[in-house]
């Protein structure tokens, strides 16, 4: 992306270029990447979550140990003959053996080797940059989402990893999915031979550390984090489906326990095996949203909406039958989807968006970009009886929008999926509301959730464009 191309442009050529690359590829067999043989780095070596002067190296060390010993090493060259720092860590057991460390003290903007040695085996050698300041002509996002191990090879990833245009992988949730092997994408894991592990749903501290290590331990996974740093953020099946701040669609407390104590689980096991930051002072786990800063060109900011804020989604089931006339419908949408009282962000992260917003208007960036966890836009089911589709001729499944109910949905204009922001309008006004009071009505959205892609332009209820 560039300052001087219109927006629509750069984004029609960022796509056709590759340079935003799809994650859901489900098709053939990922290539095989040349690591060497391991056997303490088995899910390689990742980084991520930079700053212009730091980053996050990570890695896991296939141990039986309570405590092992490990050295990290960063360079200029990948010979690492021009050293810039080094130390030692500890993979502890009680983290997983996983392995973060903050490399420091970098320039600005510049790309590193890095590399793990432990008990004589070296990892393979990773490479990472920082943040750009200053003047910056260019910067090349991977985007990212929806990765189910079950439904294919990860191919996209493998693409990601050569491309040599790609400067930072933004990955917008759903980065493992908890489903057992029977359970979604089962059938095809059958067939491929990708049956999620452990054999059941993760809801335990150990179901989601083994489901997060299937998933790293993937060749083109290896090859893609060993290649480019990592910004990142959760959506809903990192811990269960379609959760809120009191549960989840996919979690029922008679059989599987505390919601409270499950999402701590996946969010715990998320920090362990990802390149992320520790949270800051005064700061949760659980309040995962950065502000990314791309010199003079961009504002990157990621979003948290499932964990510290949102209020439980609206089931239609519970109101299909009390909507009769266009006059429910209408007040239904005004007064329930419509709640004011269901947010989908918290305070501090709205105080994090209006700081990092104002800051690049003030700097004079060209662009302000979102990592957004679901499509923002307005999806609203058209009247599809009245234009002549015959609900007898449409095949069910299990996929919203697919079963009969799309044609009630149709007959009163509803929102397509209320798990979106199109659930949360009134949140959405008050994003929108926020992100003018900071001077900006220029924002791209960068979602994932749908498998779909789409293009949309924004706007709020007033039809101001956004």
């Amino acid at each position: 992306m560039t300052g001087k191309l219109t927006r629509r442009t750069t984004i029609a050529g960022l796509t056709a270029a590759g340079l935003i690359v799809p994650g859901c590829a489900r098709l053939g067999k990922s290539e095989k990447t040349s690591a060497p043989e391991a056997k303490l780095f088995l899910h390689g070596v990742a980084s991520g979550d930079p700053d212009s002067e730091s980053v996050v190296l990570w890695t896991r060390v296939e141990s039986a140990e309570d405590k092992t010993p490990v050295r990290w090493e960063i360079a200029r060259d990948e010979a690492f003959a021009d050293m810039v720092d080094a130390g030692e860590a500890v993979a502890l057991a009680e983290a997983d053996h996983t392995v973060k460390v903050l490399a420091e003290g970098l320039s600005p903007g510049t790309r590193y080797f890095y590399r793990f040695t432990s008990e004589g085996e070296t990892s393979p050698t990773g490479r990472t940059r920082t943040l750009p300041v200053g003047e910056l002509g260019k910067l090349g996002v991977a985007l990212i989402s929806c990765t189910n191990y079950q439904f294919g090879f990860f191919n996209a990833y493998d693409m990601i990893a050569k491309d040599e245009t790609i400067d930072f992988v933004l990955h917008t949730g759903d980065y493992i999915y908890e489903y057992g092997p029977d359970e979604w994408g089962g059938e095809t894991a059958k067939t491929i031979g990708r049956p999620h592990e452990p054999a059941h749903e993760a809801v335990t501290l150990d179901d989601y550390r083994k489901r997060h290590a299937q998933y790293k331990k993937d060749p083109a996974s290896i090859a893609m984090h060993g290649a480019h740093p990592l910004l990142c953020l959760w959506d809903d099946h990192e811990s269960a489906n379609n959760p809120w701040v009191g549960g989840a669609e996919n979690h029922q407390p008679e059989t599987e326990g505390s919601w409270a104590d499950r999402r701590a689980a996946s969010i715990q096991a998320y920090y362990e095996w990802m390149p992320l930051r520790e949270p800051g002072e005064g700061r949760t786990r659980a309040q995962l949203w950065r502000t990314y800063q791309f010199g003079d060109l961009a504002t990157l900011i990621t979003l948290e909406t499932r964990h510290t804020a949102r209020g439980k989604q609206v089931d239609y089931a519970e109101y299909f039958n009390q909507i009769e006339t266009q006059e429910d419908a209408n007040a239904f949408k005004r007064d329930v989807i419509g709640d004011p009282a269901r947010k989908m962000i918290s305070p501090g992260m709205e105080a994090a968006i209006s700081e990092g917003l104002k800051q690049s208007v003030a700097a004079g960036q060209p662009w302000r970009l979102f990592g957004n966890a679901s499509p923002i836009a307005r999806m609203l089911v058209p009247d599809i009886g009245a234009l002549g589709v015959d609900p007898a001729r449409q095949a069910g499944g299990p996929v919203p929008g697919t079963t009969p109910d799309i044609f009630w949905k149709g007959r009163w204009n509803m929102p397509f999926y209320t798990d979106t922001w199109d659930g949360y309008p009134a949140a959405r006004e008050a994003f929108y509301a926020l992100c003018r009071e900071a001077g900006a009505s220029d924002l791209l959205m960068l979602s994932g959730d749908s498998h779909s892609f789409w293009a949309n332009r924004l706007f709020d209820d007033a039809g101001r464009p956004m």
